[in-house]
């Protein structure tokens, strides 16, 4: 294992990012190091097709997006103190490969611990892989836990 002081875990809230969480605590708490959760917020806004939406609806959901991550940031980061592990959080904002390892260079994080949802074919196609270019531009170490 390598010996990091700083260990991010992005996390999607998904059960892959779970599985990942546990592994993340894990190495965490072996060695001594401080645990920085992070989560990605997703972009609010009219899809195309979608017609007008008024900009109050879009800071609303804006605003309930970014409490329902809060609460469930602080209720993982609950979950790691109790473990023993030094903690701390993080709200990010853009593509979500670019905000992990834009906050793994910002914050010297020496390893990632992240979950891959190991989707193929034509989803991964569509929708790409976040772990995948996270490997391919991270600052430091990433670790990758099968979700499934």
């Amino acid at each position: 294992m390598t010996r990091s002081s700083r260990i991010l875990h992005p996390s999607d809230f998904s059960p892959a990012s779970a599985r990942a969480f546990t592994e993340a605590v894990a190495r965490a708490k072996a060695g001594r190091a401080e645990l920085m959760l992070v989560h990605v917020l997703a972009p609010v806004g009219p899809m195309v097709g979608d017609g007008y939406v008024a900009a109050e609806t879009i800071d609303a959901i804006e605003r309930s997006g970014r409490q329902h991550a809060e609460r469930r940031l602080a209720a993982l980061a609950a979950r790691a103190r109790k473990a023993g592990v030094r903690i701390s959080t993080r709200l990010l904002e853009g593509p979500p490969w670019q905000a992990i390892t834009r906050a793994a260079k910002a914050h010297r994080a020496g390893l990632i611990v992240m979950g891959t949802h190991g989707r193929g074919g034509l989803a991964k196609m569509f929708l790409g892989s976040v772990a995948e270019r996270v490997i391919a531009t991270a600052p430091c170490a990433v670790l990758t836990v099968r979700g499934r």
